[in-house]
């Protein structure tokens, strides 16, 4: 269901979290999904999750 490729799984989590959560918490398990895994896997990019502003930046 979730991209594997990065960058589209960048964009994908990103307007997720912009249009229909409050946290990441709540998208991860909406998704059924590792919140650990989904954060390494957009590290490797250097994308990183700032709760103040809901995105990984």
């Amino acid at each position: 269901m979730i991209p594997n490729d990065p960058v589209m799984l960048l964009s994908f989590v990103n307007l997720k979290l912009r249009d229909n959560y409050s946290c990441l918490a709540l998208l991860c398990e909406d998704l059924e999904i590792s919140e650990q895994d989904l954060t390494e896997k957009l590290a490797k990019i250097d994308y990183y999750y700032n709760k103040e502003h809901n995105q990984f930046i």
